[in-house]
Order: structure tokens, then C-alpha cells, then sequence
């Protein structure tokens, strides 16, 4: 196998594939990445067997075939060459990255002892716009669960919803809803955010499809396809969660509480809390951390309702404003014992749900 090529093509399409390879695998095989050439094309494959990214690139190919080489070497070194063509050649159990002078050489691993993937099933698929649908996934994904013991709560939950598609996630101490009426398929399925979180960097695009079957999930674009093997289970039942009306409602410019959780941070740790004091002139916010210290300051803001006392997970409250749409932020609320849920002014396509910390 022997191909020329763009440095920068050819490192992009070697370390997007690269990216859905574990730091850790039990195949030594799975820490290279597949390349196939045929025609004009070179296609690379890179799996952990849970999650696969295809990559291809058109090239000047002078002799066809296929090879094994290591995704991480193979893609820094061709990134470390002079600009310009490559040269990437392999054979006699040896890879060869040649361009501008200097000379790369790795072993080679033996293409038969790759697993065999199929190929990226699209029946069924709907086009998507892929920047609003990358957009959207960053709103949900903050509040899927990072621990792995309880894998039920580590996807993306998609669903439709009145002729929407539907994005929750929840890590049990808020959730997040988000809505795309633009898309009115059939979807459904549970699929890991950590293979989400990898869309935009491998083969997110302005325009994309997206097809969910019985036991994997496929994106794909003009850039390549990534398929991930669904999360097996049944998902909670978030809409108990979300009350039809709140008594108490506050209106605040978001950047500015932004601004003042993250002053609160600094005092603040994962299990020191956040204080909101509701007032009718506006929103009293300050964190006491006893060994160290506190801060404390008002911001103007609009409340209805009755002045209450209540306080979040700072890092919680930080996420969720971070992914709220627009330039002010609406808090509704029951009580300081009940959730409450943020969402931007005039919006009905993402709420935020967070769970308050007992006083």
C-alpha cells in the first residue's frame, strides 16, 4: 500500500478516526487505526468496538491495499512534518511516513486481525441540521453522569415529542430537556454522551443524518460516519419530575449571575452550596465556607412570588446557566425543597431542572 497526500488532509482524517479509540484495550490491535485504499479513495477506520469513526480522503494512490498502524503516532507524526505532501506507505511489516525530508517508521500490524465492522447502517435515516443538532447536544449533555456504575444515566436519551425530536439527559440531581422541532421522525434510543461528546470533532457537519435502529446509533456526513452501540435499559422517568405550573418566578440577566456564581466558586466547593435569597427587589446571592471564608453580593433582578431562601450545588448551577439560551435567564421555583428549573426568557425548547441542597 502506497498513497500521497496533504499533510493537514491526511492528519485530520488519521486522528478524527483516531478518536473513538480507548486509552485502554485489551486487543493490541485496537490501538491502530485501519486503513484501506482502493481507487482514489483511503478510507480509516478507528473502534474500541463500542464506538466506530470511518474518515475518508480522496488520494493519489500508487499502489492499493490496506494496513494497521498506530493511531496516535501515525497522526502526531504526519502533523509534525514540514508542509506539504506525505508519503504513507506500508509493507515487509513496516509503515513509512515520509514528507519534506524527514522519515517516520513504525511496525506495522496485520489488517486480517482487525475485527470485521459492517458497514454503517442509514436505513431509516433523517437529515439533520448538524450545527444546530451539535448546539443542542451541548445543552444536554451537561447533565449526563460521568460514573460509569450506573450506565442507564450516562446517555443521551432521544425520543420524539410532538412531532420534535427530543434530547434529556440526567445525572439524578438535575436534568436537562432539549427540543428540535425541526425534525419530525420517529427516533428513539439511548445513546453514551461520551460518543456524543465526540460528534463535532469527528464527523459533525452543516448537514448530517442521523438513523437510530434496535442496537446502534449512526451519525454521518460528508466527513465520515460514527456508529456507537446503544445503552441498554429503560430510562427514568423524568417527566414526573417537571411540575405544569411554579407559584414563584425570577428573571435575571444572565451573564451577570454567570458572573456571580463564579465569584461564589471561588469560596465554594462541590459539597458548600450556593445561597439564592429571593427578594422583591431583586436577588441576594453568598456562599459561607467556615474555614476560609464567604462572599456575598445583590443583583438587580425581576421575582414574583414569595421571598425564599434556597441553594444550589454551585458547579450544577454554573453548568446550567452556561447552555441557557439568550440574554436573560428565568428561574422557576416551588419551594427550597423542590427543583427548580432555568430556561432562557421566551424559550420552550431547554429547560434546565436542578435539584436544591437542604439548608
Amino acid at each position: 500500500m502506497r498513497i500521497r497526500a496533504e499533510r493537514d488532509d491526511l492528519a485530520d482524517v488519521l486522528s478524527r478516526a483516531a478518536r473513538a479509540i480507548g486509552s485502554r484495550s485489551p486487543l493490541p490491535i485496537l490501538q491502530g487505526v485501519l486503513v484501506e485504499v482502493t481507487g482514489k479513495t483511503m478510507r480509516v477506520t478507528g473502534t474500541d468496538l463500542e464506538v466506530t469513526v470511518r474518515t475518508h480522503l480522496e488520494v493519489e494512490v500508487m499502489e492499493a491495499g490496506s494496513t494497521v498502524i498506530p493511531a496516535r503516532l501515525a497522526s502526531e507524526a504526519v502533523r509534525k512534518l514540514p508542509p506539504g505532501a506525505v508519503v504513507l506507505q506500508a509493507a515487509d511489516g513496516e509503515v513509512e511516513i515520509t514528507g519534506g525530508g524527514p522519515q517516520f517508521k513504525f511496525r506495522e500490524m496485520p489488517a486480517d486481525d482487525y475485527p470485521k465492522i459492517g458497514e454503517a447502517d442509514l436505513s431509516g435515516a433523517v437529515e439533520i441540521d448538524g450545527d444546530a443538532f451539535v448546539a443542542a447536544l451541548a445543552q444536554v449533555s451537561v447533565a449526563a453522569s460521568t460514573d460509569d456504575a450506573r450506565p442507564i444515566l450516562t446517555g443521551v436519551y432521544f425520543e420524539s415529542e410532538h412531532e420534535s425530536l427530543r434530547m434529556v439527559a440526567t445525572d439524578s440531581y438535575r436534568l436537562a430537556v432539549r427540543d428540535l422541532p425541526s425534525i419530525k421522525v420517529a427516533l428513539a434510543g439511548l445513546v453514551p454522551v461520551k460518543a456524543l461528546r465526540e460528534l463535532k470533532r469527528t464527523v459533525g457537519d452543516s448537514k448530517m443524518k442521523v438513523a437510530i435502529g434496535a442496537r446502534e446509533a449512526t451519525f454521518a456526513s460528508d466527513r465520515g460516519t460514527l456508529t456507537v452501540r446503544l445503552i441498554e435499559g429503560t430510562f427514568p422517568n423524568y417527566r414526573q419530575l417537571i411540575p405544569d405550573s411554579y407559584p414563584n418566578q425570577l428573571t435575571v440577566d444572565k451573564d451577570a449571575l454567570l458572573e456571580a456564581v463564579d465569584r461564589a466558586s471561588l469560596v465554594a466547593e462541590d459539597h458548600i452550596p450556593v445561597r439564592l435569597m429571593l427578594r422583591k427587589d431583586g436577588l441576594d446571592l453568598s456562599v459561607t465556607r467556615q474555614d476560609v471564608g464567604g462572599e456575598a453580593e445583590h443583583l438587580a433582578a425581576s421575582y414574583s412570588g414569595e421571598e425564599m431562601e434556597i441553594a444550589f450545588n454551585s458547579r450544577y448551577l454554573n453548568d446550567g446557566l452556561s447552555v441557557v439560551e439568550g440574554d436573560d435567564v428565568v428561574f422557576d421555583l416551588m419551594d427550597p425543597l423542590k427543583p427548580g428549573v432555568l430556561r432562557g426568557s421566551g424559550s420552550t425548547e431547554f429547560l434546565y431542572l436542578l435539584m436544591p441542597v437542604r439548608l
